[in-house]
């Protein structure tokens, strides 16, 4: 008879099966074959030794998956989560974040190191993608092409991986096969699919149709309103429905589903954290140091974009009526009575909902309107200054932001901060979502205090730094800003005491204490008492 294997703190994960060691040199032997093209050693035809790397690579994946979850019982294992040296910050982990913040930086800043040539016939492992991007776009691969080559497959094998894992639970399929299918098509295939209708008299902007402002910060250039424009009834189509997304859609569904219908089933950054990066939800910081820190951070991104974007768009607007319907003078006007109303209609009717929070709208609100102000009435050589420090803003941005931030730190570091650094800190979407998730929708998860047994299941696995089980054991409905609707906390629950719901507005927010046994009925008698 067989002894289970000690977990203790000072132990070490149990041993690779053999199934799991074949997995792990087959999907090695995958990427070895990438590592030889940067070095130029591949001797075979560009697209065999692609599809073999890309093909060796998912069968490592997929198989040790299966290996490691076939014939488990239902419900979410630790599987030696803080034991093993990957998944606790051990050597490998921080070797193997070491190693995606390399490559991050090669393919953001040195793209040349992986034979990209402009005016030329790319080398290494780009030109190892050229072929596979001839087919799709008509075009010779861009370091751009192999990064969303590769981000692609990882959801794809990585999201059968959580298929796996969280085959007894019909939320978690159901939304990892969400990601997967956006990614997929509206990621991926559609945008390249895009580029091969150009012509020299045609053009569409490459354009990732799930990626709304403020996360594509750029579509608001100049340049990219001039090609849309250009492109006629179909360019003009997609700069409607870009703005009718911001203004429209997400509140709309924000309203009934709660910030999770874009963050945890559409989105692609969300879409790697919760299939790449889910071996690593555990680490997310809980501390009430990181829980302010992310309050202030995430809020300062957001507005810094809002004025970027708000400054990009009055840059090339005139000032003469008579030549433009939508002048400076008019936009910022417009601008500001919108975010005057939205501000007021907040304070006015939903200020107690957002608590301690309500500060950090009203110093937004205030940074943006006086920024706002001061762009009106500057002129001359000022005005033109401004503007060159408007294109500053938004270069810094997508510098800092854009590329540091959510591509370097926000996924080479999740063996080391977890999986949702960007989407918790940085990410001024799920600010925004945030925002209305918090006021205005029918979300939350609802919890049962009677059923707690404190074991921190829920808090351990939340990948947003969320404590839900002080929550839980109140009896408390957890309404958070940050909160994405994974699910998880509910899923790796013992004792089923929390569950996602879309209800009604009313109660949503029950700050007070609630009664051992969360019997609302007995709760409410004793108020009227």
């Amino acid at each position: 008879m067989s002894t289970s294997a000690n977990i203790s703190a000072t132990a070490s994960a149990d041993n690779l099966n053999a199934q799991q060691k074949i997995a792990l040199f087959i999907g090695f032997s995958g990427l070895f074959i990438l590592v030889l093209a940067v070095f130029k050693i591949v001797v075979v035809n560009q697209l065999v030794a692609l599809l073999s790397s890309l093909i060796f690579i998912s069968i490592g994946i997929i198989w040790y998956a299966k290996s490691t979850y076939k014939g488990q019982s239902p419900g979410v294992k630790n599987n030696f989560i803080y034991v093993s040296n990957l998944t606790n910050r051990g050597f490998w982990a921080y070797l193997l974040g070491l190693s995606l913040t390399g490559f991050y930086i090669i393919l953001y800043f040195y793209p040349e190191i992986l034979g990209l040539v402009k005016n030329g016939q790319n080398t290494r492992l780009i030109a190892l993608f050229d072929p596979l991007s001839r087919v799709l776009s008509g075009n010779p691969a861009s370091q751009w092409f192999v990064y969303g080559t590769l981000y692609t497959i990882a959801i794809l094998t990585f999201g059968i991986k959580a298929l796996l894992k969280y085959r007894h639970n019909s939320y978690q399929k159901v939304r990892t096969l969400s990601v997967i299918f956006f990614q997929l098509s509206f990621a991926f295939i559609i945008p390249e699919l895009m580029a091969r209708l150009n012509t020299n008299n045609f053009s569409l902007p490459y354009y990732d149709l799930k990626n709304i402002w403020p996360l594509n910060y750029y579509n608001f250039e100049q340049y990219r309103v001039d090609q849309f424009i250009n492109a006629g009834s179909i360019g003009l189509a997609l700069l409607i429905f870009g703005i009718i997304s911001i203004f429209i859609i997400t509140p709309i569904l924000t309203f009934k589903y709660g910030k999770r219908w874009y963050c945890s089933w559409v989105c692609g950054c969300g879409g790697l954290a919760e299939t790449a990066g889910d071996s690593f939800r555990h680490l997310s910081n809980k501390s009430i140091n990181a829980w302010r820190f992310e309050r202030w951070l995430i809020h300062l991104v957001t507005v810094f974009i809002t004025l970027a974007t708000i400054a990009v768009v009055y840059s090339y607007l005139g000032d003469d009526s008579s030549k433009y319907w939508l002048t400076r003078s008019t936009f910022l006007i417009a601008v500001m009575s919108i975010l005057s109303l939205v501000f007021a209609l907040i304070m006015i009717f939903k200020r107690n909902a957002l608590q301690k929070d309500a500060i950090y709208a009203a110093i937004a609100f205030f940074i943006i309107i006086g920024s706002l102000i001061s762009m009106h009435f500057i002129d001359g050589y000022q005005q033109q200054l401004f503007l060159f420090e408007a294109e500053t803003l938004r270069s810094s941005y997508g510098f800092l932001i854009g590329s540091i931030f959510s591509g370097v730190i926000g996924t080479g570091f999740y063996p080391i901060f977890g999986n949702r650094v960007w989407c918790r800190f940085g990410c001024p979407m799920a600010a925004i979502l945030g925002l209305q998730q918090r006021l205005f929708s029918k979300f939350r998860i609802t919890t049962n205090g009677g059923q707690c047994i404190s074991c921190g299941n829920c808090s351990t696995y939340c990948e947003m730094g969320i404590d839900v089980r002080a929550y839980a054991q109140k009896g408390e409905n957890i309404v958070r800003s940050s909160c994405v609707g994974c699910g998880i906390c509910a899923n790796v629950c013992p004792r089923g005491v929390l569950k996602l719901e879309n209800d009604n507005l009313d109660h949503r927010i029950n700050s007070e204490d609630i009664l051992l046994g969360n019997d609302v009925d007995l709760k409410d008698f004793l108020k009227k008492s």
